[in-house]
C-alpha cells in the first residue's frame, strides 16, 4: 500500500468549491478563443483555384508542417511549396498546447540518458541550436508570439522527488532550493524543493506562434490550403506521388507528412504513435492581490516531479493554466472532436489546483479544454522516409514539440534533399520506436500501463516490475 501523496485521493478540497469555480467555463481552448483572425482564415474553404502541383507538399498545418513549409522556401526561394490541412492552421495541438517551448530533443534530461546517453550531449548542443534559431526566426519575421524567457520552477511535492531535484539542479549548474527558498518564489504548501531552469526554457503564446509562422510562410509564396484532408497516398506512373484530398489530388516529387498524433499516410507509421488526451483549464485573470497572495512575481514556468505531473503558467493577462496530470487514451485511437471536453478530468484538476493554491479559493476558471500528443514509446520525435525517399514523416513528440517540431521539420527536409547531416545522422532519426500494438490490445495495454504509473508515484517513484520491464525493451510511459 503506497504513503499518501499531495495529489493523492485521501485530501480532497471542498466539492463545492470545485463546482463554483467550474460553473462558468467555455469548453473551448483559451489560445484559440482569445485570438484575434484578422485575416478570416479560419472561414477559408478548400482552395480549388490554387496549385495542384509544387515541387513539395506539405500534410499538415500545425508546427511542423508550418516549419517545414517555411524552411523549404528559405533553402531554394524558387521551390513550390503547398501546405494541406484538414480543418484550420493550428486547430489541434498546436492551438491546445501549454506554450513551454522547451530546448530539448529528448524530453529532458532524464530521458535522455534513458535512451540516447550515448549522444546526449550532442542532442543537448542541437536542441540549444535549434532553440536560438527559433527565437531569431520569430524574430526576423516580427512573429509577436509573446515570447518569455523566463525559465521553469521545477518543485518536488513529495520527499522522494527532492533527490531528483538536487541531481536535477547539478546537471544543469543550477541551484538547488529548499523548501523556504523555493516558496520564496512561488508560494505553495506542496513544494519540498524546486530549482529554477533558466537556460532553453521559455513561454509562448501557442496560437500567435502559428499564425506568425503562417504569415511568415505566405509570405515567402507558400499556398495554404486549409479545409483539405489528406486521405491517401501513392505514387504516380511517372514517379512522382499523388497526395488524394477530399478535394481532389495534388502530386509533387516529394512530400512531407506532419500529421503527427493523426492517422498517417504511410501505413507503418500507423503503429508509431498514439494519440493520449492532455486537459487543461484556464482561470480568470488573477488581480495583483491575488498574485500577492502567491508572490508569483518572476512568471517562471512550474512543472512537479510526478510520474503523473502537472504543468504551469502565466498568461500574459495573469491568468494560470493549470494542466497535465489525467492523460487518457479514449478507446479506439482515434482524435475526435467529442473527446476534447472530459468533466471528470477538469473537476480533477480544479480540485489539485486548490490543493497548490488554497490562497486562490477565491478564483474560478474561464477555460477548459482538451487536446491529443502524439504519444511514441520513447517520448521523442522519430522521423524517417518512404517510398525510396520521396516521402518524409516526423511525429510523436510526446506533448514536448513547441520547439523540437522545428528541428522534426528541418530533418524531414535534409532527408528529403538527400542531405547527409548532423540531423539525419541522429538516433531518432536512424531508428524508429518501439511500436504500439493495435486495437483492440492498445486500450488494455495502456490502463495497465496508466495504472503502473500511478502506482509508481505511490511508492515514493519506486517502478514496479512492470514499468522496469518496458524499460528494458526501450519503452517509456509517462502522462
Amino acid at each position: 500500500m503506497g504513503v499518501p501523496t499531495a495529489y493523492g485521493p485521501s485530501t480532497p478540497v471542498d466539492s463545492r468549491l470545485v463546482d463554483r469555480s467550474l460553473a462558468h467555463v467555455r469548453p473551448r481552448s483559451f489560445w484559440l478563443d482569445s485570438t484575434p483572425d484578422p485575416d478570416g482564415t479560419s472561414s477559408r474553404g478548400s482552395d480549388a483555384s490554387g496549385l495542384r502541383h509544387a515541387d513539395l507538399i506539405v500534410v499538415g498545418g500545425g508546427y511542423t508542417g508550418l516549419w517545414a513549409a517555411l524552411q523549404a522556401k528559405e533553402r531554394d526561394p524558387s521551390r513550390t511549396v503547398v501546405l494541406l490541412e484538414a480543418v484550420t492552421i493550428a486547430w489541434a495541438a498546436s492551438g491546445r498546447n501549454g506554450g513551454f517551448c522547451d530546448a530539448s530533443l529528448t524530453h529532458g534530461d532524464e530521458n535522455g540518458k534513458r535512451h540516447f546517453a550515448d549522444d546526449l550531449d550532442t542532442l543537448k548542443r542541437l536542441g540549444l541550436e535549434n532553440f536560438s534559431a527559433m527565437r531569431d526566426t520569430i524574430e526576423r519575421y516580427g512573429i509577436d508570439a509573446e515570447w518569455e524567457d523566463v525559465g521553469m520552477l521545477q518543485v518536488a511535492t513529495e520527499p522522494h522527488q527532492i533527490a531528483f531535484i538536487e541531481e536535477l539542479a547539478a546537471d544543469n549548474g543550477e541551484v538547488f532550493l529548499d523548501a523556504e527558498a523555493t516558496r520564496a518564489l512561488v508560494d505553495s504548501p506542496l513544494y519540498r524543493a524546486g530549482v529554477h531552469l533558466r537556460e532553453g526554457i521559455s513561454l509562448v503564446h501557442p496560437v500567435k506562434l502559428a499564425q506568425g509562422l503562417r504569415r511568415a510562410c505566405e509570405s515567402l509564396g507558400v499556398e495554404i490550403h486549409e479545409h483539405t484532408r489528406a486521405t491517401g497516398l501513392r505514387r504516380s506512373g511517372d514517379g512522382s506521388m499523388v497526395v488524394q484530398t477530399d478535394a481532389g489530388e495534388y502530386t509533387a516529387p516529394r512530400v512531407a507528412l506532419a500529421t503527427n498524433g493523426f492517422r498517417s499516410l504511410v501505413r507503418r507509421a500507423d503503429f508509431l504513435v498514439v494519440p493520449v488526451y492532455d486537459y487543461a483549464l484556464m482561470t480568470e485573470p488573477l488581480s495583483a492581490e491575488q498574485l500577492g497572495r502567491i508572490g508569483w512575481q518572476g512568471r517562471q514556468g512550474i512543472g512537479d516531479s510526478s510520474r503523473q505531473f502537472h504543468y504551469y503558467r502565466l498568461s500574459a493577462d495573469n491568468r494560470v493554466l493549470f494542466g497535465g496530470y489525467d492523460a487518457i487514451y479514449h478507446r479506439g485511437g482515434r482524435i475526435r472532436n467529442s473527446q476534447d471536453q472530459r468533466p471528470a478530468t477538469f473537476r480533477l484538476l480544479a480540485d489539485h489546483f486548490f490543493r497548490t493554491f488554497p490562497q486562490l479559493d477565491d478564483v474560478d476558471f474561464s477555460h477548459a479544454w482538451g487536446g491529443a500528443i502524439d504519444m511514441s514509446t520513447k517520448l521523442v520525435a522519430h522521423i524517417s522516409t518512404a517510398y525510396g525517399g520521396q516521402v518524409a514523416y516526423a511525429a510523436g513528440y510526446t506533448g514536448l514539440g513547441v520547439a523540437s517540431t522545428r528541428v522534426g521539420a528541418q530533418t524531414m527536409l535534409d532527408l528529403l534533399d538527400g542531405r547527409d547531416t548532423e540531423l539525419t545522422q541522429m538516433p531518432m532519426a536512424r531508428k524508429l520506436p518501439f511500436p504500439i500494438p493495435p486495437e483492440p490490445i492498445a486500450y488494455p495495454a495502456i490502463q495497465v500501463a496508466r495504472a503502473a504509473v500511478a502506482r509508481s508515484d505511490e511508492n515514493g517513484g519506486r517502478d514496479g516490475l512492470l514499468l522496469r520491464a518496458m524499460g528494458a525493451f526501450g519503452i517509456g510511459f509517462d502522462t
